[in-house]
């Protein structure tokens, strides 16, 4: 009994979805068997497989498991996402601890904000750079139709600019025209930068073909790359949120060579850290992506862009593995340089992928 006892308890903890946080639970069916497995039923869910013990076969119950899947996760994820940013480091110890129940799952919350941040930079452009609708709707449309559209928007900035001039020559307000000229100068700002990126304008080092990595054949699926930019790019938004799951083993030995003398830790922990600060270093550009949008000063967004990251290091390696300052310190300074090398590495491997597609 004890042995069927411990194989239903892991099977419990294997399911997807964590159990609710101290709700207590109670069955109309204790006497009836299992629809799935056959087990005699002692609760609301099985102990054996896991399955809920009453089963509706309604429309209703449909929206009532649609409802009751996103407020069980939204009630966690009120709960996690303020830890992920203020106390990283109590959050993943305390989930290494055991605490499961309270909070969204790290891989569970990792998958969710990759999907949004996909979401969010398809919609409203990244956090630094690309942000403007012109040179998304540019990206679009063929090198005839851009070429057109830029020429008509330069002209439109032409007319409004002497417009402009001449009513601070009658020493009329320039109000709303300044607010058409400026709208009308980011859309070319947006559409030059477009048309570059269409038409291969890269840094003249990639797009001379001049490119020495080290290695020939990645030097000339870089080469490719730039001789069609447009494709690259594209492939390289959808395969890379496909592939973001690699991140984690790709970072895990670099986080072990930070702990290699403690026994006290181990590759579960490890992961567990790496999947919560990249889950919040993705999260972190999804929120400054959408601040740029709605026009958060750009200098901001810059500054939070560099430090947020090298802070929420600190923080998280400082609780989570109960540092010292100085040890928390040293290794953010060599996490950082980590972090680094490992977005090459899945670079390459992304790159790879999409240059043998």
């Amino acid at each position: 009994m004890a042995a069927a006892g411990d194989i239903a308890t892991g099977a419990l903890i294997g399911r997807a979805v964590e159990p609710h946080a101290g709700e207590a639970v109670h069955s109309h069916h204790a006497q009836d068997l299992c629809l799935n497995c056959g087990t005699t039923l002692r609760g609301e869910f099985c102990y054996a497989c896991g399955q809920a013990g009453h089963v509706h076969r309604t429309l209703a119950s449909i929206g009532h498991d649609l409802l009751h899947g996103v407020f069980h996760f939204e009630g966690k994820i009120w709960r996690t996402l303020p830890m992920l940013f203020t106390r990283p480091g109590e959050l993943t110890r305390r989930y290494i601890a055991g605490e499961r129940a309270r909070f969204v799952s790290p891989l569970a919350l990792f998958l969710f904000s990759v999907f949004l941040m996909v979401a969010t930079l398809e919609t409203v452009g990244g956090p630094i750079g690309g942000n403007g609708k012109s040179e998304r709707a540019g990206a679009s449309m063929t090198p005839v139709e851009l070429r057109s559209q830029l020429g008509k928007a330069q002209l439109r900035e032409k007319l409004l600019a002497t417009e402009r001039s001449a009513l601070l020559a009658k020493g009329a307000d320039t109000g709303q025209v300044d607010d058409q000229l400026e709208a009308v100068r980011n859309e070319v700002k947006g559409l030059n930068s477009a048309k570059d990126l269409t038409e291969g304008n890269l840094a003249p080092v990639i797009a001379s073909g001049s490119v020495h990595t080290g290695s020939a054949s990645l030097d000339k699926r870089i080469e490719h790359a730039a001789k069609e930019p447009k494709l690259f790019l594209y492939k390289l938004q959808s395969s890379a949120y496909k592939l973001s799951w690699a991140l984690v083993p790709i970072s895990l030995p670099f986080i072990w060579i930070l702990f290699a003398f403690r026994r006290d830790v181990g590759p579960y922990d490890h992961a567990i850290f790496a999947i919560y600060s990249l889950s919040a270093m993705t999260v972190g550009a999804t929120v400054l992506a959408i601040a740029s949008a709605i026009g958060l000063p750009g200098g901001m967004i810059a500054t939070i862009f560099v430090l947020g990251p090298p802070f929420h290091m600190y923080r998280q390696l400082k609780g989570a593995y109960r540092l010292s300052r100085f040890g928390a310190l040293w290794r953010t300074f060599v996490l950082i340089n980590a972090a680094t090398i490992a977005a090459l590495l899945f670079f390459i491997l992304v790159l790879g992928i999409i240059s043998g597609a």
